[in-house]
């Protein structure tokens, strides 16, 4: 007789009762009670494990806060404390989320939006090890064999040495040594794959002084340490017109070494190396608005004459396998790749081949087969850049973990998202839990568990509204349940162009000569599966047109938002100006004492407000600053008020409340206040001029860079997918803001995957009819009904599905 548990089972009968269930087996929920981060309200929730769960409500409720900043945050610091003290000194210090309890918690891999590095050096290959698994095939097979894998990267420079060593063992010894390393990377643009000619009429009004502010790079002010430096070394009182040569060239090309200024050790290095190492050694796409724009101005790109662009040194593309070499396969399209590398049967490096195939096979399996392992990791959207991510993860053998992904139906067409659901459902399947925050009703559709936050965002959000499942929730009443099943109807008129752009002979990336016209004065939707060229089309044809239109675009990408603690949306928008000129005004004084970050800071915070203890390997402190009271400013700042309010105090005002402020009365300010009416438009009336950026969801972010930028004097506005991070009851209003600015006057081109953007547009250009060298064509020209009726694309047929027609 055997006993298990309580149960027993003799060798002539058996026991129908069940056993007992193991204590394991009873850890099958993660439970989250008192969270506090952000604006979550005491949040206490049970997600199931080995379980779907998708996170839904509007944006800025707490998705983020509650997904991101307190499951995941605490598993991987949980992680992180398992290493040792040494270790931990290395690793980013995580602090402990605000929450009271959590249970249950796994190993967390998360799966972001956040854009990959832009550094040039980083490629799509670079970054999924692609590329060294390549490498190491050609260093086996390529004939003729010229060295290690190193010989055939383009990120690492061939070396030679020799000199004389001093070997300190038994009795000293010096003996002379020789070293050399044999790299891939082509000499001349050292792996950059184009030169720079930098236009010096750009840099420099040569008219006038280096005190007089003669160097005219952003950042490079006369009164900074720039300028400080440079005067140092080269006359500061002199128009660098009457430089003499010796000065002249030591001004633009000096070699970088310390001087001191001010009895303070600093290093000086000429004008135009500095500018090389400071911007142009960075993605120009990767800069901020104003420094791309000089750097566009100031520099001529062209692909290197050594390398053909290719990064790649003239060896490294000497050696081929099966006339194929190493620049050649990483510039093919991935899913002609793959089929490339499956053709190679050599047993001597069989694992490796296999590894890579798997790879590669993960690309085209995750939608991105049209993409190419030299394609700069800076050119990728958020969603690319998401699944790319994703490719590490799709073959591996861990259970039990927890998966979290933020949006992965990003930047895909309906015709795509099944597979992206596919992918999802067979992560849960081996075990796994899966959270994922999404908007899109085919995505929430496929949950086990559905957990809605709201009511609204910001203040008025942060508290769960619903938990359970889909058709729970679109019974619940809440706004994501009242919305689920919103569907766009066609417009009975569109409106008729006042012009056209024409476009002609389109080539960038995979666009197949493509010419196009796209009317003016109307909402255009160019849309087509992921990589079918909308980006290019776009992005590269319409900021680059010669005359008045190619002046006046205004271009709105998903590139992210810089800032850091200190930037918030008053600092970002530029509204902090007329405000602090206005208290200036006011009270008599200059507009500087009014900002945190200059001379009107608490000198005890330094304007931050809190006070940060490092304690190495352990998470940093921060304590409320006790002089300021976290208000940031120094006292004697405070007394100086502009309609009864104090600076701090406007600043911890809502945009909708800022609004009626400076809108009227003594605080009457028509500058801050068309700013404010932008931010309202957008739907961003609940965020408080002084939050931080770091604290703004992605929807947030998007919408803030889309406020900001309807300020500028366009009359082409071009929008990259809008309705990324946008809840459901959200695009309406997006919708009438596209409405209004057309109205206006404007012309409107979105790039846009959503349908219900695509029932409301006036036009619609759609691409493919596929991805990559199987799209690039304009497959239909016309207005969305003319789309429904013909279904004669992938879009049409979706599009139609959608509007029930």
């Amino acid at each position: 007789m055997v006993t298990v548990g309580d149960a027993t089972s003799t060798a002539s009968g058996t026991d129908t009762r069940s056993p007992a269930p193991h204590a394991a087996d009873s850890h099958g929920l993660i439970r989250v009670q008192g969270a506090r981060e952000n604006n979550l309200k005491d949040v206490s929730i049970e997600i199931p494990k080995r379980r779907l769960t998708v996170f839904t409500g509007i944006s800025g409720s707490g998705k983020s806060s509650l997904v991101f900043g307190t499951i995941a945050a605490e598993s991987q610091r949980l992680i992180n404390e398992t290493y040792s003290a040494f270790v931990q000194g290395f690793m980013p210090t995580l602090a402990r989320p605000e929450v009271d309890v959590l249970e249950g918690l796994t190993t967390a891999i998360i799966v972001d939006q956040e854009r990959m590095g832009a550094n040039s050096r980083s490629t799509v290959g670079t970054v999924t090890d692609a590329n060294a698994m390549l490498r190491i095939v050609f260093s086996r097979l390529g004939l003729p064999h010229i060295g290690s894998p190193n010989a055939y990267s383009f990120n690492v420079p061939s070396v030679r040495a020799s000199g004389a060593i001093t070997v300190e063992r038994g009795n000293k010894k010096t003996v002379t040594a020789t070293f050399s390393r044999t790299g891939g990377m082509c000499p001349r643009c050292e792996g950059m794959g184009q030169v720079s000619d930098i236009d010096l009429t750009q840099l420099f009004d040569e008219t006038k002084t280096l005190a007089e502010g003669a160097i005219t790079v952003p950042g490079f002010s006369a009164d900074g340490w720039y300028g400080r430096i440079f005067s140092a070394v080269v006359p500061g009182d002199v128009p660098i017109a009457r430089f003499t040569k010796k000065q002249r060239e030591e001004f633009l090309y000096g070699e970088a070494r310390r001087i001191k200024v001010d009895n303070i050790n600093l290093t000086y290095e000429g004008l135009v190396p500095r500018i090389q190492k400071s911007m142009l050694s960075k993605d120009v796409d990767s800069l901020q608005p104003h420094v791309r724009a000089f750097v566009e101005r100031a520099v001529t790109f062209t692909a290197c004459p050594e390398c053909g662009g290719t990064r790649l040194s003239e060896a490294a593309r000497s050696s081929k396998i099966k006339g194929i070499n190493i620049a050649d396969a990483c510039a093919m399209q991935i899913s002609d790749l793959a089929d490339w590398v499956r053709a190679l049967d050599e047993p001597s490096v069989a694992p490796l081949l296999a590894a890579l195939r798997g790879t590669l096979d993960s690309f085209v399996e995750i939608g991105l087969g049209y993409l190419s392992l030299d394609r700069p990791t800076g050119t990728l959207s958020g969603g690319e850049a998401q699944r790319t991510k994703m490719i590490r993860h799709l073959g591996s053998s861990l259970t039990d973990v927890t998966y979290v992904f933020d949006e992965p139906t990003t930047g895909l067409h309906p015709h795509d998202i099944a597979r992206m659901n596919d992918l999802l459902l067979r992560l849960r399947d081996k075990g796994n839990t899966v959270l994922v925050v999404e908007h899109k009703p085919e995505a929430i559709a496929i949950a086990d568990h559905v957990v809605d936050l709201g009511p609204g965002a910001g203040t008025a959000g942060g508290t769960v509204c619903f938990e359970g499942t889909v058709a729970g929730l679109r019974a619940s009443g809440t706004i994501t349940g009242r919305h689920l099943d919103d569907r766009a109807a066609l417009k009975k008129t569109v409106r008729t162009p006042i012009g056209r752009l024409a476009i002609r002979g389109a080539t960038k990336h995979n666009l197949r000569d493509v010419d196009v016209d796209i009317p003016l004065g109307v909402l255009v939707v160019v849309t087509g599966v992921a990589g079918s060229g909308k980006s290019s089309l776009v992005h590269g044809s319409l900021p680059h047109l010669s005359g008045p239109a190619g002046a006046n675009v205004v271009s709105i990408d998903q590139g992210a938002i810089r800032g850091s603690r200190r930037s918030n949306p008053a600092t970002y928008t530029g509204l902090l100006d007329p405000v602090r000129k206005a208290f200036a005004k006011a009270n008599g004084v200059k507009p500087a004492l009014f900002s945190a970050n200059s001379e009107g800071a608490c000198p005890t915070c330094n304007g931050a407000g809190v006070i940060y203890t490092d304690l190495a390997m352990m998470a940093g402190v921060a304590t409320t600053c006790e002089d300021c009271e976290g208000r940031r400013f120094d006292a004697s700042v405070l007394e100086y008020r502009l309609g009864g309010r104090d600076i701090s105090e406007v600043l911890a005002m809502s945009v909708a409340e800022a609004g009626e402020f400076f809108g009227a009365g003594e605080a009457r300010t028509p500058a801050a206040h068309a700013v404010l009416g932008r931010l309202a438009d957008v739907g961003l009336g609940y965020l408080t001029l002084g939050q931080p950026l770091t604290t703004l969801s992605g929807g947030e972010r998007q919408r803030l860079k889309l406020a900001t930028q309807m300020g500028e004097k366009g009359g082409v506005y071009v929008l990259d997918e809008p309705t990324t991070g946008l809840h459901l009851a959200d695009v309406e209003q997006l919708l009438g803001l596209l409405d209004r600015l057309v109205d206006a006057g404007k012309s409107v081109i979105v790039v846009e995957h959503h349908q219900a953007v695509m029932a409301h547009a006036d036009w619609i250009i759609d691409l493919g009819p596929g991805a990559g060298h199987d799209g690039g064509r304009i497959v239909f020209e016309g207005t969305p009904a003319d789309l429904v009726a013909a279904r004669s694309t992938l879009t049409g047929e979706h599009l139609a599905a959608y509007v029930g027609a």
